[in-house]
């Protein structure tokens, strides 16, 4: 288990409110002992002008996994991850419905972590795969 302590969904989407993943319509879904899952829809809100899933949302959706999933491996008191690089390849148009991302570790270390991120259409296939590279850095004092 990398994670700290079981992930309680509610807590993620609690965190989530008021922010970009709100307003992109991202729901933390499911979560196991190294992974985490979150749903987004494919809809005005996530599409570009041409009614595909814009590759800019599909990234969000991808930082929004990794970047969630790095921090539950921490005391959040002391430290806190934090994107240093983001790939992706946008591997099938989606022009609507929903895609799940599922992000999984693939190194969690004292200071960085590589987080493997897949997203899926509602059929299972394979929309958007993305690597994303966390720095692990003090935690800020309060302004």
């Amino acid at each position: 288990m990398v994670f700290r302590a079981p992930v309680q969904i509610d807590d993620l989407n609690r965190l989530s409110q008021g922010t970009l993943i709100e307003h992109l319509g991202i729901v933390f879904t499911a979560a196991g002992p190294d992974w985490v899952q979150a749903t987004m829809p494919v809809d005005a809100r996530t599409r570009q002008p041409y009614g595909l899933l814009h590759g800019g949302a599909s990234v969000v959706l991808a930082e929004t996994l990794g970047s969630s999933a790095g921090n539950l491996c921490l005391d959040t008191s002391r430290q806190q991850a934090v994107g240093l690089e983001i790939n992706a390849n946008h591997l099938r148009a989606v022009r609507e419905g929903v895609v799940t991302g599922t992000a999984r570790a693939v190194h969690v270390g004292r200071s960085t972590q590589v987080w493997d991120i897949r997203i899926e259409d509602e059929r299972g296939r394979l929309v958007c795969v993305s690597r994303l590279t966390l720095a692990v850095v003090p935690m800020a004092a309060p302004a």
